[in-house]
């Protein structure tokens, strides 16, 4: 038997989302959240280890709230960057642990940039907007990434 149209004028409702359906970018935001976890820790330690091995790399700052030692701003970029990215690495095996640590240690990651932002304003800047995607998708999506 064919199916036929509703009349003209008759509301037709969409279908309610079903248990364990989820958006098609949280799904691939997640394993690509794994990726960009891994490449912003990366980044964190390159910033860090430029940051222990030369006080003159970032620039000076003299009256701002947050001013620590470019090397103390070194290692704790450095530690930050290598657990971030074993949390990505994580998160791309499928680990459950993976995804609420991506979580906080973005949301961590996200205020150390703030504070690094009159460092290195754009490179700051960039690892803000990662953050930002990176608890997005860890957040939104509701199925295992394997």
């Amino acid at each position: 038997m064919a199916q036929t149209a509703p009349p003209p004028g008759t509301p037709s409702s969409p279908t309610p989302p079903r248990p364990g359906d989820e958006n098609p970018w949280a799904s691939g935001g997640v394993m690509f959240a794994g990726v960009l976890l891994m490449v912003d820790g990366v980044l964190d330690a390159i910033k860090g280890i430029a940051g222990i091995a030369s006080d003159e790399v970032y620039a000076r700052i003299n009256d701002y709230v947050f001013k620590f030692n470019v090397t103390a701003w070194g290692w704790i970029h450095l530690i930050l960057g290598i657990v971030i990215a074993i949390v990505g690495w994580g998160i791309l095996k499928g680990s459950a642990w993976a995804r609420g640590a991506g979580v906080g240690l973005a949301a961590l990651n996200m205020i150390a940039n703030f504070m690094w932002l009159p460092y290195q304003p754009v490179w700051a800047v960039v690892s803000l907007a990662i953050d930002t995607f990176v608890i997005w998708a860890l957040c939104t999506a509701r199925k295992p990434v394997i």
